[in-house]
């Protein structure tokens, strides 16, 4: 495997982005399964490595209680950050991405809060911006949970299409 960055994170970095070290799975589960052409990428969260080597979440609470639109999608645009984290280490080049196919999204969210879809627009307009509309625009689920673990504002899980 070559040290040379693919085009998706010098793409990140043209935006001032960097990506990230992945999380770690909080449970006994899997980040990222490969079956065949298509990449399974499980729920992963918004979170950050901390000086301590530590997984974080900088951004915690409900939707439409605690939190604002603008920091659901600033929880969901680190999330995205994270599931290309976990794809690179499950396939080792993001070139190999063929097309994002489907996100579905969970967001917490308080009595009342109804605007799920906005905040999931923080990840996929991530996901467009750095691999274009063909490959980063994809299906979308965005449910409403009234809790999420760990306080988390978001999750999201992938289906994601490699090259042959």
């Amino acid at each position: 495997m070559s040290n040379s960055r693919s085009m998706i994170e010098q793409k990140l970095e043209s935006m001032g982005l960097k990506l990230p070290e992945p999380p770690r799975p909080i449970a006994n589960y899997l980040p990222a399964v490969e079956v065949g052409n298509i990449l399974y990428v499980s729920g992963t969260l918004g979170t950050i490595r901390d000086e301590n080597d530590k997984d974080i979440m900088p951004i915690k609470g409900k939707l439409g209680g605690e939190l604002t639109i603008e920091q659901g999608y600033e929880s969901a645009k680190l999330m995205a950050l994270n599931h290309l984290a976990l794809m690179k280490k499950a396939i080792g080049d993001l070139d190999r991405i063929e097309r994002i196919v489907k996100m579905v999204g969970y967001v917490n969210s308080a009595p009342g809060f109804t605007e799920a879809h906005l905040v999931l627009n923080g990840a996929s307009d991530l996901y467009e911006a750095v691999l274009g509309p063909e490959r980063g625009k994809h299906a979308r689920a965005a449910l409403f949970q009234n809790e999420l673990g760990l306080d988390a504002p978001i999750e999201a899980e992938m289906t994601v299409q490699l090259k042959a």
